[in-house]
């Protein structure tokens, strides 16, 4: 028998193993990650398999959309910040090409998009052509809280957010409603009884765990890694804002409690000074806001809005709390420029400094300036005649924002505190018999300022 030569038995086993090796492979591409909704083609410059799998989710989601012109922006905070850092050459190249997947194939587990609700209405048409693409989707409703007022709280539900899985990447579309108060507001993402909760990782959600209030955007229309999507025109201002965005309702429930029990004033004179505090409260947001001074509702304004959702009548002012940190020069001349002369100017801004400003008729506007401690924060007070000061201690709080006559302003996110600090545990019950040096159940005695400096810091105009 000729014997068989060992080279060419090697180089036979070594073309088998490879033919074999290329089946296997040619299987698991072609039939088993079809079946598990995982093959796709690699995008230019990415690496391979998850990678992949995310940028042609977005591009599949993107289809979809356009295939039923529907106007989404994205807003996913984790690519908004890398777009943000090439920002001037991604407008300098608005359809140029890139060199490499960057941004859509970053390692995260969904990316977050933006829908106007007035922009789109047909939702069905959308489902049925997303399940043909392969998508699963779950649709996330709740009450209209636009709808609810004093006179009615109609329970309407709308959709707040959509979840679009493909494969192992998901697309949360997060949908914004305009408000009386000219912004965008989104709700809350809550799970009813019956939904899957391992859809996807909702604890991971950038949106979603607490209401939230944007100006509206300015949109630009540019290309990242090969794919045309509108962003934000300023990414970094708008991650900025997503960072303290959360957003507060008024609480009418209670407030129509509160008013079956104490019914309001309806009178000539509360119906008009009502009317006066709306427009001076709309001056000074527009002035401060100008000014690019935060502020919130505080006082007597925060009490009424948080127990009544409307300014309390007999309170003849308007309250405004800013920290001392924002205090700038330009604020007096500015609202003086606005028609609102200066009527008292106490303290000064090393300590207790307060302002006063003379709206129209006998409504006028305080400011009161708050000083960070370590443990707490305070405002202060003086007593004209005596040159007497007092401080006014609050637990430490954050602001959130909120919708208060048709206007968006802060609140103290931990409202309740607040208003327990400053008016104590009946502040549901109105006084109307209040003394600004003894009443609050959070003032103390601060001492008196110095005869010498009286005419810096007790100044009356």
């Amino acid at each position: 028998m000729q014997k068989i030569n060992r080279n060419v038995v090697l180089a036979l086993l070594s073309l088998t193993s490879l033919v074999f090796l290329l089946f296997q492979l040619c299987y698991y591409k072609f039939y088993l990650s079809q079946k598990n909704g995982a093959a796709f083609s690699k995008v230019r410059g990415s690496q391979s398999g998850q990678d992949s799998t995310r940028w042609h989710v977005v591009r599949k989601f993107l289809g979809l959309i356009s295939s039923h012109n529907i106007p989404v922006y994205l807003i996913d905070p984790l690519i908004l910040g890398l777009v943000d850092k090439d920002i001037e050459q991604i407008r300098s190249c608005p359809d140029g090409p890139s060199p490499e997947c960057k941004y859509f194939c970053a390692p995260r587990d969904f990316t977050t998009f933006a829908l106007l609700d007035k922009a789109w209405k047909h939702e069905v048409g959308l489902f049925r052509t997303a399940e043909k693409m392969g998508f699963q989707w779950l649709k996330i409703i709740n009450k209209d809280p636009r709808l609810d007022g004093m006179d009615d709280l109609s329970g309407m539900e709308i959709p707040l957010h959509y979840i679009f899985k493909l494969a192992s990447h998901a697309i949360h579309l997060v949908v914004f409603y305009e408000r009386s108060g000219n912004f965008l507001w989104h709700g809350p993402l809550r799970l009813k009884q019956h939904m899957d909760r391992k859809f996807v990782p909702f604890r991971k959600l950038h949106f979603g765990r607490y209401p939230g209030a944007y100006e509206k955007p300015e949109l630009l229309f540019v290309s990242i890694d090969d794919l045309k999507v509108q962003i934000p025109k300023n990414p970094s201002s708008f991650l900025e804002e997503m960072s303290h965005s959360r957003f507060l309702e008024c609480r009418y429930r209670e407030a129509r409690a509160f008013f079956q029990l104490y019914p309001d004033d309806a009178s000539p004179d509360a119906v008009e000074f009502r009317k006066k505090a709306k427009s001076l409260l709309h001056l000074a947001a527009l002035t401060l806001n100008n000014l690019g001074v935060k502020f919130w509702l505080s006082s007597g304004t925060c009490l009424g809005w948080y127990r009544q959702c409307n300014v309390i009548p007999h309170s003849k002012d308007v309250d405004l709390g800013i920290f001392i940190r924002d205090y700038k020069a330009d604020i007096i001349p500015a609202f003086q420029k606005a028609g609102l002369p200066l009527k008292h100017k106490f303290g000064k801004v090393e300590d207790s400094l307060e302002l006063s400003f003379q709206g129209e008729d006998d409504v006028k506007l305080d400011i009161f300036f708050f000083y960070e401690e370590d443990d707490h924060i305070w405002n202060g007070g003086t007593q004209a005649k005596s040159g007497k000061k007092f401080k006014y201690l609050f637990p430490k709080f954050t602001l959130c924002w909120t919708e208060f006559v048709e206007l968006k302003v802060h609140v103290p996110c931990e409202t309740l505190q607040y208003v327990e600090a400053n008016y104590g545990p009946e502040w549901k019950v109105p006084v109307k018999t209040w003394d600004w040096k003894s009443s609050p159940s959070n003032v103390q005695d601060n001492g008196v300022w110095p005869v010498d400096e009286w005419d810096n810091v007790i100044q009356i105009y």
